[in-house]
């Protein structure tokens, strides 16, 4: 039977299904503001310890430490179990995925986007891309999940242990092809804003779902406790992009078409990973509920974690800052037209 539209986005919330729309409308209120109320940014940007803004820096916490909730560490026991999935997972983050986002976004930007964007802009956003490419996603691919009817203890597993090779990889891999595509790479920073926006939410993250599951017990803790952040992240992630566009007012309105620009290399950067993935998945002969959210957690992105790091290296006035904005506008739509597609292909794998 047929699924109605209202099925095949149960799940979703109503600010997560139209979170492009949300994105769209902070970045016309920033650039506004940006360039009808300058003395707002330029307010807030007086605000800076180590180069980093303190305002963005609480609302990036806001974003990440309730996503760090959801996740089960313990899950990471069962890793044992069907293990191809996640050798999929691992190999498509870690060993394709930010290499292709290099390659995709180093073609268009310094080849086919030559006329269009100047060297400096086209290395900017080439940075842009590959801490988008680097950071895989952890939270929003739980929704994903869901949608094509994922298995959601294997996605946990798989979701746990890809927080835990961001701590040792996320860095090496930036610095790598920061280096590679002619960016000098602040070292000391880039540490430093993994700790920030890595450890310490995930440290937190873990701690509290400890001690209150321990309290309080699993169900009261996802029940009661977790829905109280069902919109912290959303409203941390809208917070913030007003407040980089309206640094970023003045680049935006005489460059419009970039936006455009970068998101053409980004989208297909997207379907490609999903594909590498899912038809990996295909071959090995691994049921639809693991190969959906394999495909699903490499083609998305910690965009927020991609973000902090952009303004941290790069500050919020930087088109790189830039750049990891314009994936938080293409991913929502694209992931869903992914989850369309998985669903539809589900009759490829065994049972």
């Amino acid at each position: 039977m047929k699924k109605t539209s209202a099925e095949k986005t149960a799940g979703i919330g109503f600010f997560e299904k139209y979170l492009s729309v949300w994105v769209l409308a902070c970045m016309a209120a920033g650039v506004l503001i940006g360039r009808f109320m300058p003395s707002i940014p330029t307010f807030l940007g007086q605000f800076e310890y180590a180069n980093v803004s303190i305002p963005i820096a609480i609302l990036i916490w806001v974003m990440i430490y309730p996503m760090m909730l959801k996740v089960d560490f313990a899950s990471i026991r069962r890793v044992g179990e069907n293990p191809k999935g996640l050798y999929v997972t691992w190999v498509t983050n870690w060993l394709i995925k930010p290499f292709t986002m290099y390659g995709i976004a180093w073609l268009f930007f310094f080849v086919f986007f030559r006329g269009l964007v100047d060297e400096a802009l086209a290395r900017d956003y080439l940075a842009g891309a590959i801490l988008l490419g680097a950071a895989p996603c952890t939270a929003m691919v739980f929704v994903w999940s869901h949608l094509t009817k994922g298995n959601p203890a294997y996605t946990v597993v798989q979701v746990a242990t890809n927080d835990l090779i961001i701590l040792i990889a996320f860095t090496p891999i930036v610095g790598l092809l920061l280096g590679i595509g002619g960016v000098t790479v602040p070292w000391a920073t880039l540490f430093l804003s993994v700790a920030l926006f890595v450890v310490v939410p995930l440290t937190a993250g873990m701690a509290t779902r400890h001690f209150l599951v321990k309290r309080n017990g699993l169900t009261w803790f996802e029940q009661s406790f977790l829905p109280r952040f069902h919109y912290t992240t959303i409203a941390g992630l809208l917070l913030t992009l007003v407040i980089i566009f309206s640094f970023q007012g003045n680049v935006i309105i005489e460059n419009p078409l970039h936006i455009l620009l970068i998101a053409i290399p980004l989208t297909l950067q997207t379907f490609l990973i999903f594909f590498i993935a899912y038809l990996a998945a295909k071959a090995l002969k691994l049921p639809h509920d693991v190969a959906a959210p394999a495909g699903m957690i490499g083609a998305s992105n910690f965009f927020e974690l991609s973000v902090a790091v952009a303004i941290t290296l790069f500050g919020a006035q930087s088109p790189v800052a830039l750049a990891t904005i314009v994936g938080v506008l293409v991913e929502v739509p694209v992931m869903l037209i992914l989850v369309g597609i998985a669903n539809r292909t589900g009759k490829w794998f065994p049972g």
